[in-house]
């Protein structure tokens, strides 16, 4: 079975559970990866008469399988694209004079349908390293490599599109700067309007149409921002803080969005994006690079010193409890345990590799240690944020 294949089962599943939301994106996209017209236009019809018949379920139904069983009869038999590296580094430094700041070695590569997520405190390089990929800032040392062709630095330049936490203001209706972007980057005139309809229902930005920047939250501003470049149809977004603005609901939703745009079967790209939220960002994540002072650090590497992180086979427990760190200390005495630091509000506890996690949860449930939350994080980069 291949991706499309197990994609489209997925969505069967969608169906069968009346998960409409997500269904009706899913849809989107697949519509757009048909570069059919005349698909593009039963879809947006299909979405004007779900507007009209949002209550009758049983009618949706059947108009969402109709329009699934078309869509996968046109997309069966087209060519599934190759997992190929976009853009590599290598020993990539960038430094700036006097300062003490200085960022690398990085050594990364991300491919074709993958989502790289960029961790660390504020002030650590993750906008330098986005800047430098995107080719705002050059390097002071070390290479990066694109592996896709380029006519020259400025259709390269096109192809790797940065989106900053805060975007520039920009003037008139919403749609009418999303079709002049799709007029400039080679949509035709019979399938600009079409495309840019598509995009914005699939960002959730129908009823913003006509709106203009200054009637836009920050959130929808960076929805905006994201459906202009799609419309670039980029190889690589590089992506500045994209969770800064909004909810935890609209954190999970636009991620859930990066995930699905990034694995299409037939128009993979790739996600580079930094954020503090760094949980959300794993979930998503196919790799995470944590930058501490510049530098990189990666899960497995070991450790410097005894007072380091953790080897990577012992268990780390990130947990909030009201007992005492003398109270919590006797109690994992009787299982080796190797550490227990109090962190941000929190404690983090370290055993060695033959602990599993089941058993921390026996030990807490046999001495009724009043945990308020726990989270095992030994494949966590949390355990790099421990001080």
């Amino acid at each position: 079975m291949n991706e499309f294949e197990k994609q489209y089962q997925e969505l069967q599943n969608f169906l069968k559970f009346e998960d409409f939301s997500i269904l009706t994106k899913r849809i989107i996209d697949l519509t757009l990866d048909t570069e059919d017209i005349n698909q593009y236009q039963k879809t947006l019809n299909f979405l004007t008469w779900l507007d009209q018949n949002e209550n009758n379920v049983d009618a949706k139904k059947e108009k969402y399988q109709a329009i699934l069983s078309e869509l996968h009869g046109v997309l069966i038999s087209k060519p599934i694209a190759p997992k190929e590296v976009l853009v590599s580094t290598e020993n990539l430094e960038k430094s700036y004079g006097s300062s003490s700041f200085g960022l690398g070695p990085i050594n990364m590569e991300l491919h074709q349908g993958e989502i790289l997520g960029l961790v660390g405190e504020n002030g650590n390089g993750k906008t330098t390293l986005l800047r430098c990929l995107c080719g705002e800032l050059y390097a002071t040392s070390g290479k990066i490599n694109y592996h896709f062709k380029g006519k020259n630095q400025y259709d390269l330049r096109t192809k790797l599109v940065y989106i900053p936490q805060r975007t520039d203001t920009w003037y008139g209706s919403m749609f009418e700067n999303l079709q002049f972007t799709a007029a400039s980057y080679g949509y035709k005139p019979e399938e600009n309007e079409l495309v840019v309809e598509l995009t914005i229902a699939r960002l959730g930005l129908r009823k913003f149409r006509n709106h203009s920047w200054k009637s836009l939250s920050s959130g929808y501003k960076m929805r905006f921002e994201l459906a202009r470049m799609l419309l670039r149809k980029p190889k690589i977004l590089l992506i500045d803080e994209p969770l800064a603005n909004l909810d935890i609901l609209a954190q999970q939703t636009v991620l859930e969005d990066f995930k699905a745009i990034a694995k299409s079967p037939f128009r993979p790209i790739g996600i580079v994006l930094s954020s503090q939220q760094l949980y959300e960002v794993e979930k998503t994540s196919d790799q995470v690079i944590f930058l501490k002072h510049g530098k990189q650090k990666n899960l497995h590497e070991k450790p410097v010193s005894e007072n380091e992180i953790a080897p990577e086979n012992n268990l780390v427990i990130e947990f909030e409890s009201e007992w005492s760190q003398s109270q919590l200390g006797d109690v994992f005495a009787k299982k080796n345990m190797i550490s227990l630091q109090f962190n941000g509000g929190t404690y983090i506890v370290t055993f060695p590799e033959k602990m599993a996690v089941y058993d921390f949860m026996q030990l807490a449930i046999e001495t009724k240690i009043p945990l308020h939350y726990f989270r095992n994080i030994s494949n966590s980069t949390r355990r790099f944020f421990v001080s």
